[in-house]
């Protein structure tokens, strides 16, 4: 069975994410966004009330390159993320997104700066409402 994993969100894959996808989730091919699709992504104003005609480009790129039961890993402003995740399950897709571990390190400084390191590891994928 050929799957594909469509990508919508703002980041690089690693090379462990590439793997799980390859061997867990079965894909065999991973679909970036464009580059108009990646900045209209990127880029969702937090002073438009609605957002259902700004990412509607994205949903129209997504109809045109998805087949039922390709996986689509959807991360990003919460309000586009629910609206492309919906119409994901419509579609018959799979949504998912990445779950990590954070871990996180502070050093005091003198006259009281603290900073903090923070490093992401991914855990898996997760199917949105599982």
């Amino acid at each position: 069975m050929k799957r594909q994993a469509i990508l919508i969100f703002s980041h690089e894959l690693t090379g462990e994410q590439k793997k799980e996808l390859k061997d867990k989730w079965v894909v065999d091919r991973i679909v970036p966004m464009p580059k108009g699709i990646s900045d209209t992504w990127r880029n969702v104003p937090p002073e438009i009330p609605s957002l259902k005609s700004f990412v509607r480009p994205v949903l129209e790129w997504l109809v045109k390159v998805a087949f039922p039961d390709d996986v689509v890993l959807v991360q990003g402003d919460f309000g586009a993320t629910f609206i492309v995740v919906n119409f994901s399950l419509k579609l018959g897709l799979v949504p998912v997104y990445s779950t990590t571990k954070r871990d996180v390190t502070e050093e005091a400084y003198p006259g009281g700066e603290v900073r903090q390191n923070r490093v992401f590891k991914h855990q898996m994928f997760r199917r949105y409402g599982e």
